[in-house]
């Protein structure tokens, strides 16, 4: 695992398993072309946001150190977050959803430290840092949303997945890595494209974490506040596009009152999208993101939940009513009257307690599994949990004694107390047996020659989740995505662009330059015809210092890339209006 990146407490306290996922910023592989589009972006995003983004949008600019001119460093951006409570670290693009989430719990911002090319000026389906950086960052200077956004990661990374939910992750990641590299065979993106569109249409019922999901993105991403007729941007999937920040704000987008029905609108992260939700305050998005806990396994247990578990074929936890929590892959629950009666574990098992591993009762010990009946003795009101010494005794519930429990369920344990493990509280977790043999009926659950038996007290489950009750009891470092995202080419060609781009930057800053202005448009008209980005920068300067004659050259060189390249005409005008707008606001 690669640690060479900057650090403080906020990151240091991050579980390895998340600390996987971190990656070294790099900013020195950031080009003159990188800078280039952070800066057109930055500049049309902050003149366009100021009339249409929440008030906390430009303030939260400030405070989080992110600077219009210069892609930032997570270095700079981290000493400013800390004075929030916040922190911000470098990934590569996608990230698993429960892991993105789980950053959140822990007040760290997930920034994929790629940007998008110029080809991609006005929207990336990749995550880049103008969405990461630009987009989520300066609303978490409101505290009220940050609270939303810190809450959210902690309730989203306990949402339990489908095995769908994964393969859809993955087909994402690989469209978003096509579509965002150079030269991507067209027949490769329609194969991604066409995956991604057969997942969307055939995920099956919903899983919690699919719903969550949805919520975030009609929140987090793609949100808006006020009202219908005045919304607000806050979402930072439109806060970071050019294109969709302001067909947003049009009535081609239908918008809908933000409500708990946003969790089952899935949504289709190629496309602009076509209704967007909006809420009349940051307070309301967690009155809905507590209406949406209320309803996951991780606040109703039950049958249902130990389903979702066993279903979604992944680490899960039971908690049972004594506060026994029960890691592992779930692959079998007995039912009787709707109610669990039996729980098997397969693989590496642990129990833990608060969060707590209990000692001797890690992965080494249950490195076969686990099972454990759950419920109330048949015909006895009074669950075990329940009991006090003098009602253990008068059922035998004692060490050193031979005792036969049978459960509602027709659950049969039969066996040699050795001892109980009890809570702080005295209430008992487990019961430990030797010579034990559990059935129902004739289905023998386990026998003597399996070793001891560790039976869990619980009446009830009262909690199930994705992911391991204490993250230190499996070893989770062992993400390796299938797909990586794809570095820039290099050529002769690109080299002399990205240098002249750099000596204009050079220009720009009053720092010395290897050429003139007058050079550098001579050269990028002459030898590169298409790209038009530097032409806009070229012209915003000589506007500037008053260079009529060479301004003229530029309009009409950008007036002829305009003719052979209409798809970028708008993006030519749109620079030169800035530079016209500044030009006003400065007479």
């Amino acid at each position: 695992m690669n640690t060479a990146f900057e650090s403080n407490p906020l990151i240091d306290r991050l579980p390895a398993h998340l600390k996987q996922f971190i990656k070294p910023q790099n900013y020195e592989e950031y080009t003159p072309i990188n800078q280039a589009v952070w800066r057109y972006v930055m500049r049309k995003n902050v003149d366009y946001l100021s009339k249409v983004a929440h008030e906390s949008y430009l303030e939260g600019l400030q405070k989080t150190g992110i600077d219009i001119e210069s892609i930032p460093s997570m270095y700079g951006m981290n000493r400013i977050l800390k004075e929030i409570g916040w922190a911000a670290v470098a990934v590569d693009g996608f990230i698993p959803p429960n892991a993105f989430m789980e950053f959140q719990a822990y007040n760290v911002l997930v920034i994929a430290s790629d940007i998008r090319q110029l080809e991609h000026i006005e929207y990336t389906p990749a995550p880049d840092i103008i969405h990461e950086g630009a987009g989520h960052a300066p609303i978490i200077a409101n505290p009220e949303y940050a609270e939303y956004l810190r809450r959210f990661g902690e309730i989203g990374c306990k949402a339990i997945s489908s095995a769908r939910d994964y393969e859809m992750y993955e087909a994402i990641r690989l469209l978003s890595i096509l579509k965002e590299a150079e030269d991507t065979p067209e027949e490769e993106i329609k194969a991604a494209e066409d995956r991604v569109d057969y997942l969307q249409n055939n995920m099956g019922e919903l899983s919690e974490m699919a719903r969550i999901r949805n919520l975030h993105w009609w929140t987090v991403e793609y949100g808006l506040i006020g009202t219908v007729e005045d919304p607000k941007i806050y979402g930072a999937g439109l806060l970071s596009s050019i294109g969709e920040s302001a067909w947003c704000m049009t009535d081609a987008v239908k918008k809908i009152p933000y409500t708990i029905e946003a969790a089952d609108q899935s949504f289709d992260i190629t496309k602009p999208q076509p209704q967007l939700y909006v809420t009349p305050d940051f307070a309301h998005l967690s009155m809905v993101l507590e209406e949406f806990a209320n309803k996951m396994a991780l606040r109703t247990g039950g049958l249902s939940g130990i389903k979702k578990l066993i279903d979604s074929k992944a680490l899960g936890t039971i908690e049972l009513s004594t506060g026994l929590q029960i890691s592992g892959v779930f692959t079998h629950v007995l039912e009787d009257e709707g109610k669990p009666v039996y729980i098997q574990t397969t693989g590496k098992t642990a129990l833990a307690y608060r969060e707590k591993e209990l000692v001797g009762h890690g992965t080494a010990y249950h490195a076969e599994g686990f099972g454990s009946p759950i419920g109330k003795l048949k015909g006895i009101n009074l669950a075990i949990e329940d009991m006090s010494p003098r009602d253990l005794s008068a059922y035998d519930i004692y060490e050193g004694e031979q005792v036969t429990l049978e459960f509602e369920g027709n659950i049969k344990v039969t066996g040699e107390i050795i001892t109980g493990t009890r809570n702080i509280q005295g209430k008992i977790l487990l019961i430990k047996f030797k010579n034990c043999t559990v059935t129902q009926g004739d289905t023998v659950l386990f026998q003597p020659e399996w070793g001891i038996y560790d039976m869990a007290v619980g009446k009830k489950v009262i909690a199930s989740f994705s992911g391991p009750a204490d993250v230190t009891s499996f070893d989770m470092v062992n993400h390796v995505p299938s797909t990586q995202t794809i570095k820039q080419k290099k050529s002769p060609e690109r080299e002399e662009l990205e240098n002249l781009y750099k000596n204009v930057r050079l220009i720009r800053e009053g720092k010395p330059a290897e050429i003139t202005l007058k050079e550098a448009f001579g050269a990028v008209s002459g030898n590169h015809p298409n790209d038009w980005l530097l032409s806009v920068e070229i012209l915003e300067l000589a506007h500037q210092n008053h260079n009529d004659d060479l301004s003229l050259k530029v309009k009409n060189h950008l007036e002829n890339v305009k003719q052979h390249r209409p798809e970028v005409a708008h993006l030519i005008d749109n620079g030169i209006n800035l530079i016209l707008e500044k030009e006003h606001a400065s007479s």
